[in-house]
């Protein structure tokens, strides 16, 4: 078998290692755009960290998941600070938005050169600027990926912009961050790590390592993700989710992901949604239709064993199956009130085009196995029925 890994420069793991950032910034640069989501004032102690280290701080707010207005005002911002350094502190989105800003930031052909899908997907021609990366939710892993999920409100969907360069030089993923992360987030969020972790263990693309870290990580999600999300200061539940985000990263960026992701990327264009309460109520349907599909298909492949083995993952019962897995994936949906897909404003109307965007995703082809139309149609459908 032949197979890469690539990840960040340097991954620091633990609580309070947040306090670390300032020495490890001063070392790569002298003026950091400071890039935070809506609340400012949780990177306060990081900014007089900075300062007391001796840098220049600049700063960036992202108020939303990042699209190509933001992320190319971000690198505008940069030039204009002389920042020479990006620094992430938030969540996925925030992450992703400080990965684009450091790349665009010293590529400054129109960002639809870069883009994929979209655009051109070209290659950047110079190197980004150096990136830290500081996770403050349990979810998408993004501190440790070599692309951005950039919106285009233009076209109704989300792409990438990637490259292997765009992996940040540093990610400090401090549980302690997590700590104040409201239920609704909490779910979101975990649900996204969760289905990373399933959709890379089953994935086409699987290799040793990834399965290792999917192991390690899933039963991590299952023990601590509901006791994270009824008791929110509860550290040791949100180290373990912790954890299972970074491996759940880690994993998808060097093995792929599946038709969940190749549904929930283009469906974040065209409803405003928290993208892991949209893979929460696909997952169980998802992987429904793939067991149904390898149970009655005649080719003989690994993966019906793969869904077999994380039902034992997830349940704790060595004599679990693929069926209960899906059972487990429904109930904890239902437990963390996820909401359907029509509260967030998908409508029947807009279901074939969403397949058709679909099925061009690069997840969908991580897929363990190929779904015809009407299966994903099903699929979708059955998303937006009655809250759980």
């Amino acid at each position: 078998m032949l197979f890469t890994f690539s990840s960040a420069g340097q991954i620091v793991f633990g609580p309070g290692v947040a306090r670390q950032a300032a020495g490890l910034a001063k070392t790569l640069g002298r003026c950091a755009l400071l890039v935070t989501g809506r609340n400012r004032g949780r990177a306060a102690q990081l900014e007089r960290d900075l300062g007391a280290a001796g840098l220049a701080v600049a700063n960036f707010q992202v108020m939303a998941e990042p699209d190509i207005a933001c992320v190319s005002e971000g690198a505008r911002a940069a030039r204009e600070h002389g920042c020479d350094l990006v620094i992430g502190f938030g969540g996925g989105s925030v992450m992703d938005a400080a990965k684009a800003i450091a790349a665009l930031a010293v590529n400054t052909r129109p960002i639809l050169d870069y883009l994929e899908v979209i655009g051109k997907a070209q290659s950047l021609e110079n190197r980004p600027l150096p990136c830290i990366a500081l996770p403050t939710t349990a979810g998408t892993g993004s501190e440790v990926t070599r692309n951005a999920v950039i919106r285009s409100p233009e076209h109704g969907v989300k792409v990438s912009l990637r490259s292997p360069h765009m992996l940040p030089r540093a990610a400090l993923v401090d549980p302690e961050l997590t700590l104040d992360l409201p239920p609704a987030v909490t779910a979101a969020t975990g649900f996204d790590a969760l289905c990373q972790l399933l959709e890379a263990f089953v994935c086409s693309k699987a290799n040793p390592l990834t399965d290792g870290l999917c192991r390690e990580g899933l039963p991590r999600c299952a023990r601590a993700l509901q006791t994270a999300y009824y008791e929110a200061r509860n550290l040791p539940a949100r180290t373990d989710m912790a954890m299972a985000s970074l491996f759940s990263g880690l994993a998808l960026a060097n093995a792929g992901l599946g038709a969940v992701h190749g549904i929930a990327g283009p469906l974040g264009g065209m409803i405003t949604a928290p993208h892991g309460a949209i893979c929460a109520r696909l997952l169980p349907l998802v992987a429904a239709a793939n067991i149904e599909t390898l149970e009655t298909g005649a080719e003989v492949t690994p993966y019906l064993a793969r869904y077999h083995e994380a039902a034992t993952l997830l349940t704790g019962d060595p004599q679990a199956r693929a069926r209960d897995l899906v059972n487990w994936l429904e109930q904890l949906a239902a437990r963390l009130k996820i909401p359907s897909l029509s509260h967030w404003g998908l409508r029947a109307e807009k279901v074939p085009a969403l397949v058709a965007q679909a099925l061009k995703s690069s997840s969908m082809r991580g897929n363990p196995v190929p779904l015809e139309i009407a299966s994903l149609e099903g699929i979708i459908m059955a998303a937006m029925g009655e809250d759980g």
